[in-house]
């Protein structure tokens, strides 16, 4: 008679584990956004993802990882893939809230979902993250001014984040968890040309270091570790289905820390998108792991 109680409270943990470690990677996207002034979207990408590699590389310690020329190349890619999500998140969060970004960079991972499956309730949630985006997307004299470049590159990170789960995990399969410290360390190399180029000498500003090693550790080290306790303790699908409301967190982080407000139609086009995976994470049975992303 005691096993549900044992069961239920054996899922709270990881579950906790979980939306901190989602409130943890928002409240960095927040962090990070204050940098912007001082070094640009470019620079803050190239410092977070400079920290974080060597943060991960003293964690995961990935000279351990024994490559091959096939497994190098897919690593290679998911680091590609890595850097330019975490790249044009940021870009896109010069002109676009937090939220309504998070919500639009999600519809990658969602597209990757729906592609491993062929059930007629996909086109549901098809239809749920299509009104979402038409909501998101201003048309007409009286819609709410977003600009279009910056949903273009909140598109552009889900892009990226779909060829981030895909060539993750084959780089997973063949290296086990050093691929990630790979993949940031190989994203820093990617992006930092960037970052010099937009940003110079102010990069070498050591003023910066708190913030940028603060961003690395909200935004990287401790969500990353949480995520890999949670999910070594809850069913993949229940990973999924509350992966999917972070859109939410970040809707919220950006109210608190950027006091970005929504309208009602934006709130409601964001909900549109958390269904939509949500359905999709309960309905497909078989689909590819979800990684949250390092952005």
């Amino acid at each position: 008679m005691n096993e549900e109680p044992r069961s239920l409270a054996s899922l709270a943990l990881p579950i906790g584990m979980l939306l901190i470690a989602m409130a943890s990677i928002q409240t960095g996207a927040s962090l990070a956004k204050s940098l912007f002034p001082l070094v640009g979207a470019q620079g803050t990408t190239t410092l977070r993802l400079t920290f974080a590699s060597l943060l991960l590389i003293v964690i995961l310690r990935p000279w351990r990882a024994r490559l091959t020329a096939k497994s190098l190349r897919t690593v290679v890619i998911y680091g590609i893939a890595l850097g330019g999500m975490n790249f044009f998140f940021y870009m896109s969060l010069r002109t676009v809230p937090l939220g309504i970004a998070v919500a639009l960079e999600f519809t990658g991972p969602l597209t990757v979902a729906l592609f491993c499956s062929r059930k007629a309730i996909d086109f549901v949630w098809i239809a749920l993250a299509t009104l979402g985006l038409l909501l998101l997307i201003p048309m007409g004299a009286g819609s709410t001014n977003i600009d279009l470049v910056g949903i273009g590159y909140a598109l552009g990170a889900g892009v990226c984040w779909g060829l981030y789960i895909v060539f993750g995990q084959k780089a997973g399969a063949d290296n086990g968890i050093q691929t990630a410290a790979l993949g940031v360390l190989i994203a820093a190399l990617f992006i930092a040309p960037i970052g010099i180029v937009h940003a110079g000498t102010s990069l070498l500003n050591l003023a910066l270091v708190p913030t940028a090693l603060g961003v690395a550790v909200l935004s990287t080290a401790l969500p990353y570790s949480l995520e890999m306790m949670a999910l070594t303790r809850l069913p993949a699908r229940t990973f999924g289905t509350l992966a999917s409301i972070e859109p939410a967190f970040g809707a919220l982080s950006g109210l608190i820390f950027l006091h970005e407000s929504l309208t009602l139609t934006q709130w409601l086009a964001i909900a549109s998108i958390i269904f939509a995976s949500v359905g999709a994470t309960l309905t497909t049975r078989s689909r590819l792991p979800t990684p949250v992303p390092v952005d």
